[in-house]
């Protein structure tokens, strides 16, 4: 006689989430939260069970918060880098590790030297016809305002500050006033008459800052596709630019303030001093704010992020063609479709793309013909 029971019927398989684990009773749910994850290889991933998160933040709670998972917390505390999340082998390779990961402050410019700096850097130096590496290069802004309007509340532009991506100081000058200062905000810039008595106008500043942006391709171009500009990188990029008057294109702006990854759980941003400390392993802003001290380490966040490696995993290429597809439209018509009952938890999430772009994919070489 066969004792072994038949399973109860009224037992239904759950629907459990390729990217983070959640789990739903009907599939219905799952493609719903699918739809609206965007999960991909992008998103921040732990190293150990390799769930996805939306954020570091959430990665960090999930490795080290007050709830973190058990099992990923133990692991991660023996070798786990708390500045860029990776797990080494060893308490000995993780020191090794430290030794690059957590990085020394830069040494700032002060407000007694340099009142004007211009490195003349080469046109065309970041991008070679015949290079296959042809990827644009960044230079990064950060920008000093005093306070103008009867009570200081107007902010103009006093100080600006560019660097390459080899920490190189490309510009820096003091920029004469076009209102009335009335507030030099001394405690947090340094800054005072004297040194903007003989300061460059604004308008040559934002010449030069748009020579440099531009390198040496017409407006059109970088509007189109970027061409030959270099990538204009900073913390709330509107508010200097807007400060100097100038616009840039949305696709060259890398914005330590408005990078996903970056961003707190609730989707706002952190300041640049804290994403410095906990990303980079160092304080800045401890006296007055430094434009060069805040271009490096804003930069440094910059390729940090996109020195990132994301591999795809075999089963994404189960979808073929439509993994690789740039057409959104062919996208949302996927997710409409009534074959999306069909799929398995990994093809779905193998046609799941992410909701910004990852600047891991700067360091992809720009094809001829993109």
């Amino acid at each position: 006689m066969d004792t072994e029971e038949d399973p109860p019927q009224n037992q239904t398989k759950r629907q459990k989430c390729s990217a983070c684990y959640k789990q739903y009773k009907k599939k219905e749910h799952l493609i719903e939260h699918m739809k609206t994850s965007y999960h991909s290889i992008h998103q921040p991933e732990c190293a150990i069970c390799r769930k996805h998160c939306k954020s570091f933040e959430s990665l960090r709670e999930h490795l080290m918060g007050p709830l973190a998972r058990g099992l990923c917390s133990a692991i991660f505390s023996k070798g786990g880098c708390k500045l860029c999340l990776t797990l080494t082998d060893s308490p000995a390779s993780l020191s090794e590790h430290l030794e690059t990961c957590q990085l020394s402050a830069p040494v700032p410019l002060g407000t007694s030297e340099l009142p004007y700096t211009d490195s003349n850097i080469d046109f065309l130096d970041s991008y070679d016809e015949n290079d296959a590496d042809r990827r644009p290069k960044a230079v990064a802004l950060d920008c000093e305002m005093v306070g103008g309007g009867s009570d200081g509340s107007l902010e103009v532009c006093a100080r600006v500050c560019l660097v390459d991506e080899d920490e190189n100081l490309i510009l820096h000058t003091y920029v004469k006033p076009r209102l009335p200062v009335t507030n030099y905000r001394y405690d947090i810039t340094g800054l005072t008459e004297e040194h903007l008595r003989d300061g460059v106008p604004l308008k040559e500043v934002r010449e030069k800052i748009l020579q440099i942006l531009y390198n040496g391709e017409s407006i059109g171009k970088v509007r189109l596709d970027g061409g030959k500009a270099r990538l204009l990188v900073g913390h709330s990029l509107a508010y200097d630019l807007d400060c100097l008057e100038m616009s840039y294109p949305d696709h060259l702006l890398r914005d330590t303030a408005k990078y996903c990854p970056l961003m707190k759980t609730n989707g706002s941003s952190h300041s640049l001093k804290y994403l410095t400390r906990t990303y980079l392993g160092y304080d800045i802003q401890t006296g007055t704010h430094d434009p060069y001290e805040d271009c490096i380490s804003v930069m440094r966040l910059y390729k940090r992020m996109r020195g990132q490696s994301h591999e795809e995993r075999s089963y994404r290429k189960l979808m073929g063609k439509l993994t690789q597809s740039d057409n959104i439209v062919e996208m949302c018509d996927m997710w409409r479709s009534k074959e999306l009952d069909n799929l398995t938890p990994d093809e779905l999430y193998a046609i799941s793309e992410s909701d910004y772009k990852c600047w891991c994919l700067d360091l992809k070489p720009k094809l001829a013909n993109a």
